[in-house]
């Protein structure tokens, strides 16, 4: 069980690391249409290179979302099959965090 949590751990990670990601994507779109109106040589060539590495950032991007995709899918498909193996282990399991739940919210009060 701590391998898989040790592995939900890494997904959220991962996805905050492209949310990030993103972020700095657009940011440079947003730089690159600022500078859109300057000229001169080391511009031109700068904003060509940008252009080019986001573009394969984002196809990078792509593929990396779809994975964390897949295996998230996967990850859902193990818990459901672990649900339907051991359905009062599970129901133990969602009585419990929903009990620690209670009593944390509780002391917020």
């Amino acid at each position: 069980m701590n391998a898989k949590l040790a592995k939900t751990e890494i997904e959220v990670s991962t996805e905050k690391l492209m949310r990030d990601f993103h972020l700095v994507v657009a940011d440079a779109e947003e730089l690159l249409r600022a500078t859109a109106g300057q000229a001169g040589e080391k511009v031109s060539a700068a904003r060509e290179r940008i252009q080019h590495n986001l573009a394969a950032a984002k196809a990078r991007l792509s593929v990396a979302e779809d994975a964390v995709i897949a295996r998230t899918r996967e990850a859902a498909g193990e818990a459901d099959e672990y649900v339907h193996e051991n359905p009062w282990k599970a129901v133990g399991i969602g009585a419990g965090v929903g009990m620690i739940l209670g009593m944390l919210i509780s002391r917020r009060q």
